[in-house]
């Protein structure tokens, strides 16, 4: 099965997830872009080292190298959320990150 991959938009139109990837240099947002491509093909099967669980509903897209991105999602029926990045900095994700994904995945199944 191949899962649907959806980037969070704001009321606004707005894609910070998007925007965020503009921002990365070439080698990262193509593995960025391979990781991405490894969750569509593998949904909730993808794990460690790609993929871990953060809480009950949020899961993180891990992409290694120089620049350490992380990727914050969910599962909403057969789509994959892709709610929040940003640049890895601390040994665990900081819980600011966890809330404002938290917050995103909230307006959209409110």
């Amino acid at each position: 099965m191949v899962w649907n991959i959806i980037v969070f938009e704001t009321s606004r139109g707005k894609k910070p997830f998007e925007e965020f990837v503009k921002s990365l240099n070439e080698s990262t947002i193509a593995k960025v872009s391979h990781e991405t491509d490894l969750l569509e093909k593998h949904g909730p099967r993808l794990s460690m080292p790609h993929s871990k669980k953060l809480t009950t509903d949020l899961y993180e897209l891990r992409i290694r190298g120089r620049q350490e991105i992380r990727i914050i999602y969910s599962f909403i029926k057969n789509d994959i959320y892709l709610l929040h990045a940003f640049k890895k900095q601390k040994q665990q994700t900081p819980r600011k990150e966890i809330e404002t994904a938290l917050k995103r995945l909230r307006s959209l199944v409110s």
